[in-house]
């Protein structure tokens, strides 16, 4: 809703806007949407079946090839062999490595966290589905920054009706973030309906859930949001080097949080330095994508 009442209160015309572009402009941004919202799911379905590690790391690591390279070999691929784009590729290694490590500490963290009883149950799904969910997933998960990028005719669009040239974004990621609901919300009513979990809504806290999943779905929306004006005012490179940059850049804070919250706590001091490790490549390939903004 949120991405919606923006373009309908800061892109002038916005019906008009859409009206003026070619379908394939509309159909993009949708489809990818689409797939953003599906992969969320399925992200999810991942999490149970091999665990928050390695789920995290080839969807990450997964994520931030197609979401860079993508934009920068379909609208720009004059650029990958000069300085920026051979940074970028540079910077991609030092991030896998940094997500390799990551995952091999989050596995031991998760075993030596374990009590004896979780240690014995067995996950849901067989390895080779989770694997699976883990590479569509992966695949999939930078689609809104691609629908995004595949956007451009629509903010084109806005800013000759009037809107500025941050606001003008909005009219892309309504469609993006509206499709990408989709997805979930008939997950969720399939969930509710298949386990009749629909009464939990009435239960005792549900004031506290409630304002606490929409402070978290404010938060991200806002991020996303930012990261849109970024890549906007970044130019060319926006959506292939900025996109790069914010996944790192996510997954440094959300292990900062991480470590600040306790949810490493119990973990070996050999598990914590797999983790410096990890969080180090990842700042090394963040110096050097960012040396891109020298050229």
């Amino acid at each position: 809703m949120v991405p919606w009442a923006l373009a309908f209160g800061l892109v002038p015309g916005l019906t008009q806007v859409y009206a003026d572009v070619t379908p394939r402009a509309l159909v993009l941004p949708l489809v990818f949407g689409l797939l953003w919202g599906s992969a969320q799911v399925t992200f999810g379905l991942s999490l149970r079946m091999v665990g928050v590690a390695l789920t995290f790391a080839v969807v990450s690591g997964l994520a931030s090839l197609s979401g860079s390279l993508v934009p920068l070999l379909v609208f720009h691929p004059q650029d990958l062999f000069r300085p920026r784009g051979i940074l970028l590729l540079l910077s991609i290694p030092f991030l896998l490595v940094g997500l390799i490590f990551y995952a091999f500490a989050g596995r031991r963290r998760e075993k030596e966290q374990a009590s004896p009883k979780a240690e014995s149950s067995p996950r849901p799904g067989s390895f080779a589905t989770g694997m699976a969910l883990c590479l569509f997933t992966g695949i999939f998960a930078s689609s809104y920054n691609l629908g995004f990028a595949f956007g451009g005719e629509v903010i084109r669009s806005s800013l000759r009706h009037g809107a500025g040239p941050l606001t003008s974004t909005y009219a892309v990621w309504s469609l993006v973030l509206g499709a990408g609901f989709i997805p979930n919300l008939v997950y969720c009513i399939h969930l509710l309906v298949k386990n009749r979990t629909a009464t939990l809504f009435g239960k005792s806290g549900w004031t506290r859930e409630t304002v606490l999943a929409i402070g978290m779905a404010l938060t991200w929306v806002t991020a996303v949001l930012g990261y849109g004006i970024g890549a906007t005012l970044v130019g060319a490179a926006g959506t292939s080097t900025g996109y790069m940059l914010f996944i790192a850049a996510s997954i440094l804070f959300a292990n900062a949080f991480g470590l600040m919250a306790g949810e490493w706590k119990g973990a070996s001091v050999r598990t914590v330095k797999f983790l410096v490790t990890a969080l180090a490549f990842i700042m090394i390939a963040v110096i050097v994508l960012n040396l891109g903004g020298l050229f």
